[in-house]
């Protein structure tokens, strides 16, 4: 059995050369002397640089156009008392909806990846970054310990927000963020750090904290500031079929 095995090795290796060396020399015809890694790496930089800069252009105008809708706005409901009475019950929920500034007592939490050094051949890279079910994790306790209010990084998250991560980077509404992630949540902090407590989610990732010293802090903060929700709001619904089809 040996010897057939030998004998068919003997047979495919020239041809696995010949087919690797036809790659190495298109490699080199495509790169020309230069790095084809760097060159991808310089392509996807630029790429999120000009996406975040568009990002930064459309919340600017978008935040122009909303203030010229509120004073608009405003302006009717000096004239219609009906507007008037929605415009005072939209000022009362937009606290509690993230498009109003919100101050209180509140709980920081920093995640943070592990510490650049030699773990061994058994650990994985996955094992030493924030992932996105960690902040996910962490976000979903402080809601469901009663947060009044939440900010993660420079940003009020709303309803809609979706929390993103590529790689060892969070993207939040369009906005790329390295480590270490803060989040900020106001409320009661006895019953937000309770929760964070009792998170199971929470729970595994303070094993990987233990075991190749991921970053995780949480500290109260006596009165802390989140600013407005300042992105667009797509509000997207399912509708059922006349017919009652899929």
């Amino acid at each position: 059995m040996s010897s057939v095995r030998r004998r068919t090795w003997g047979s495919i290796i020239p041809a696995l050369t010949l087919v690797a060396g036809t790659l190495f020399a298109a490699s080199a015809s495509t790169a020309r002397g230069t790095d084809l890694r760097e060159d991808g790496r310089t392509r996807i930089t630029e790429l999120i640089t000009a996406e975040q800069r568009r990002t930064h252009r459309e919340r600017t105008d978008y935040q122009r156009l909303r203030e010229q809708v509120d004073a608009i706005s405003r302006r009717a409901g000096q004239r219609d008392d009906r507007v008037r009475q929605a415009q005072t019950a939209a000022d009362g929920l937009a606290a509690r909806t993230g498009f109003a500034p919100m101050q209180g007592a509140a709980v920081r939490v920093a995640l943070n990846d592990a510490p650049q050094r030699d773990y061994g051949r058994t650990v994985s890279p996955d094992d030493l970054v924030v992932h996105q079910a960690d902040v996910q994790a962490v976000v979903n306790a402080l809601w469901a310990g009663g947060a009044t209010g939440m900010q993660i990084m420079d940003q009020r998250v709303i309803s809609t927000s979706a929390v993103r991560c590529v790689g060892n980077t969070l993207i939040l509404q369009g906005v790329v963020y390295s480590p270490p992630f803060k989040i900020t949540a106001v409320g009661d902090p006895g019953r937000l750090r309770a929760a964070l407590g009792a998170s199971p989610e929470i729970a595994i990732y303070k094993r990987y904290v233990q075991e190749y010293g991921l970053g995780y802090s949480v500290g109260t903060v006596d009165r802390a500031t989140l600013p407005a929700f300042t992105g667009n709001v797509t509000i997207n619904h399912a509708r059922v079929p006349r017919d009652g089809g899929a």
